[in-house]
């Protein structure tokens, strides 16, 4: 049986380069393959796609043309299965054609912002209140985390605010690697780190660290995008709460 050109054999993975730059948003790259007809499947890129509370990249392709006929196509959303998928407005690039990729710079550095203030209101709700955080999910322009705690009241979320623009004016340093899974069960804290909340597939887990390198704030396994340190964040504002069942609260937060 003939093997479709949108469907022919390619690498396992997509290099997925926004693990360790988050601050590059033009690149180049080859389209291995095409999925149904707006589905395009790179060799690399540094568009994030949706995971772990954190929204899609969006931004363009295009393609240089000899006699300046050259197109462009918008990257509506972006989708991690076995590959990355970049989903386009319009009929995809051929596969084996260079295209230049453009990530839109302003709503990744807000993510960025946002998800780094989670992870410091994370780890100030397990260190003032005991309260795991369940779920997260990051916008352009507001969030909300989840925690396993009964209700907060008005002072609660008060502390929360001063805790974290405090950390924030800190202008403590954010970095991330790799580790194998083994290594990260055995040597970090599991409460801080989340780990069993990866699948057992994951043998290499990415870490995301705030603070001093040897004695951090907070620790966490996360493959999203983050500023470079807190004060990058800009002021946080907790907007409020809400119930999430008998034993779970939400906090929602602004960033100016």
């Amino acid at each position: 049986m003939g093997v479709n050109s949108t469907d022919r054999v390619v690498p396992a993975v997509t290099e997925a380069r926004y693990l360790d730059d988050a601050t590059t948003h033009e690149f180049e790259a080859t389209v291995e393959t095409v999925r149904g007809s707006d589905r395009v499947v790179l060799d690399r890129t540094y568009f994030y796609p949706t995971g772990g509370g954190q929204p899609n990249d969006t931004g363009t392709l295009s393609r240089d043309g000899e006699n300046g006929d050259g197109e462009t196509w918008d990257v509506t959303d972006v989708r991690k299965r076995d590959r990355i998928e970049h989903v386009v407005a319009g009929d995809a690039p051929e596969p084996g054609t260079t295209v230049s990729g453009r990530v839109d710079a302003a709503r990744r550095r807000a993510h960025s912002r946002y998800h780094t203030a989670q992870h410091l209101l994370s780890a100030v709700l397990l260190d003032e209140f005991d309260a795991e955080t369940t779920g997260n999910q990051l916008y352009a322009d507001h969030a909300h985390l989840d925690c396993a705690y009964d209700r907060f009241d008005g002072d609660d979320l008060r502390t929360i605010e001063t805790r974290l623009n405090d950390l924030v004016a800190s202008d403590l340093p954010v970095r991330w690697y790799s580790l194998d899974r083994d290594e990260a069960e055995a040597t970090l804290d599991p409460e801080r780190t989340r780990l069993h909340l990866l699948p057992d597939s994951i043998r290499e887990v990415r870490i995301v660290e705030i603070g001093d390198s040897d004695d951090p704030f907070d620790r966490t396994a996360c493959a999203g995008t983050h500023v470079s340190a807190t004060g990058d964040i800009g002021t946080v504002s907790v907007t409020g709460r809400t119930t999430q069942g008998s034993t779970h609260e939400r906090v929602n937060f602004v960033l100016e």
